[in-house]
Formats: C-alpha cells, sequence, structure tokens
C-alpha cells in the first residue's frame, strides 16, 4: 500500500502575505482589474554597485573588489557577480573587459526578505531621512533608488569594512505602471517623501 507524501510548502513572508491577501484585493477595486492574470507582481530586486571610479589603469583593486561583493553578498544572502565593460568609453577612461559594476539579482523568498528589511531597518537608518522621492518610476512601473553607504543595512560592520561605497537598487514589477507601482509600495509601507501641505 503506498502512502502519498504531502507537497512542500513554501513559507512566505509577512510582506508577501500582506502584498497578495491585502494590497492586492485594493489594487484591483483602485484600477478596476478584473483578470487576476492582470494584475501587478514584483518580479525582482536588481542591487548594483558601480566600480568605474576604483579602476585604477582599468584594474581594480582586490580589496575593493573584495569589499564589494561581500557586502552585496552579505545584503541579498546569495552571491553577487562581476560584469565587465562591454565596450570602451574614452570619457570615463573605462575600456572594453574592464570589471564596470557588481550586481546580485533577487528572486521570490530572498527578494520579499529584501524588501521587509529594506522598509523595516536599512531606509530608516538613513541620516537625516525625510522619505524617498516617488517620481524614480519608468514607464513600466518599476521603481528605482540609491544608498550612499552600505552602512544602512545593519548586519554591515563597519568596523570590517576598510572602503565605503553605495549602491543602486531597482525593483521591477511586471503588468504595472508608475501609478499601480506607487500604489502598491506605498500600501506595503514604502516611507516615500510626504507631500508637504
Amino acid at each position: 500500500m503506498s502512502t502519498a507524501t504531502a507537497a512542500p510548502t513554501s513559507h512566505k513572508t509577512a510582506i508577501q502575505e500582506k502584498f497578495e491577501n491585502e494590497v492586492l484585493p485594493k489594487v484591483k477595486e483602485k484600477f478596476g482589474i478584473t483578470n487576476p492574470m492582470a494584475l501587478p507582481r514584483i518580479d525582482k530586486v536588481v542591487i548594483n554597485t558601480g566600480m568605474g571610479k576604483q579602476l585604477e589603469n582599468n584594474k581594480l583593486k582586490p580589496e575593493i573588489r573584495d569589499t564589494i561583493l561581500s557586502t552585496l553578498s552579505t545584503v541579498s544572502g546569495q552571491k553577487a557577480v562581476l560584469i565587465l565593460s562591454r565596450k570602451s568609453v574614452a570619457n570615463f577612461k573605462v575600456r572594453e573587459g574592464a570589471t564596470a559594476s557588481a550586481m546580485v539579482t533577487l528572486r521570490r523568498d530572498r527578494m520579499w526578505s529584501l524588501l521587509s528589511r529594506l522598509i523595516h531597518l536599512a531606509i530608516p537608518r538613513v541620516k537625516d531621512f525625510r522619505g524617498l522621492k516617488d517620481t524614480s518610476f519608468d514607464k513600466q512601473g518599476n521603481y528605482s533608488f540609491g544608498f550612499s553607504e552600505q552602512a544602512v543595512f545593519p548586519e554591515i560592520d563597519m568596523g570590517k569594512v576598510n572602503f565605503n561605497h553605495g549602491m543602486h537598487i531597482n525593483i521591477s514589477f511586471r503588468n504595472s505602471t508608475p501609478a499601480i507601482s506607487r500604489f502598491v509600495l506605498a500600501e506595503l509601507g514604502w516611507p516615500f517623501k510626504r507631500e508637504e501641505s
């Protein structure tokens, strides 16, 4: 007699539960979306750090490269990759094949975990923080912003860091527009700058 095994259930974070159970119904109502397949989705979050300024004779110091890769890996929970320049740009003194940046792409559980930490831990630690701009959306509703240094993440021990660097973060949406994406992020608790009355 064979016994059926239950399919493994994936553990959803609180922010993912909120997105599916609270935010999407509000999006349906506010924007009149009746087809569930047409509802917006957050596809991925990409963290990127440019290294062009740190190049010396088109070479990157190992300690700088290692610090940036370590930061992105610690923050994201997965290994960051180096991106090489595709073409030479004389104005920026960059040659084809030189290290241009490091990046990591997060999806599913790691993506939701990072979004939660951004909202509740990292962004509130920005010095003199008054909110993020709500104008940094592209036509597809993807949202971009950046940090000037990695110290905003509590998991980074600045006592062990030999180089300060910023990072650029892009939240990629599917089936969205700037208005829908802004509504979704605001409902999730995204700290947008408040309009002055």
